[in-house]
């Protein structure tokens, strides 16, 4: 039985709502992306339900909100399932509320599709479409099984040439692991960390100072998604 103190929106000195869900979600070290798409569903939530606080709802309120997420809006499966995991972690993880079992909600369909693979041969067909950084982003996203992002994050400390390895960093779940260095992509990918070879003089540049390469802390593609 929920209180009327529980019930309660907002009071002065408390953090709100959103920003609860949001402390939560780093404390489970839960992606970025994630944390928007939860706070958007929850925002959603309440405004459909005439800016009502969660407290004061329950599953009669959860189902409501996404059955009308299927009928009205003809979402995908896949969305109305994002939709309600946000509202569980809501009420199991930031108000420690249980708001029972779903039993009439209507599921949207997940239709029935057979899935597209390419072949190797045509996978190197469409990289061997891109130039520069692209094509060395995509020869190393189709050969070490990376993801846009754990690609576009790498740093030069993050490569092995030698094992021929790549260690990924805070990759889903903010987790590490190992993973393969595509061999085609060790030359391209020193010509273009090292542009110049090392010679029996250490190079300087207009200053005097000593050049030796990118820190080890450089991105490897940084600016690749926002250039044309």
């Amino acid at each position: 039985m929920i209180t009327p103190e529980e019930t309660r929106v907002w009071q002065p000195g408390q953090p709100k709502l959103l920003d609860r869900v949001r402390d939560r979600c780093r404390v489970r070290h839960l992606s970025l992306n994630t944390e928007h798409a939860y706070t958007g569903w929850i925002r959603r939530f309440i405004l459909y339900h005439d800016k009502r606080h969660p407290l004061e709802m329950g599953a009669t309120e959860v189902s409501a909100f996404l059955t009308h997420l299927a009928v009205d809006g003809h979402v995908a499966a896949s969305t109305q399932n994002q939709a309600l995991s946000a509202l569980l972690f809501l009420y199991r993880e930031v108000l420690q509320q249980d708001f029972g079992w779903l039993s009439d909600v209507v599921r949207a369909k997940k239709p029935k599709r057979l899935p597209v693979v390419f072949t190797p041969e045509e996978a190197m067909a469409i990289i061997e479409q891109l130039q520069g950084v692209r094509w060395l982003m995509g020869l190393q996203l189709y050969g070490g099984g990376l993801r846009l992002m754990e690609c576009l994050r790498l740093r030069v400390k993050d490569l092995d040439f030698e094992r021929l390895q790549v260690t990924v960093r805070e990759g889903k779940g903010d987790k590490d692991r190992i993973t393969l260095l595509v061999t085609r992509f060790v030359i391209p990918l020193r010509r273009t960390c090292w542009p110049r070879e090392p010679t029996s003089a250490p190079s300087r540049n207009c200053l005097g100072t000593r050049m030796c390469g990118p820190r080890k802390s450089t991105r490897m593609f940084s600016g690749t998604m926002h250039s044309r």
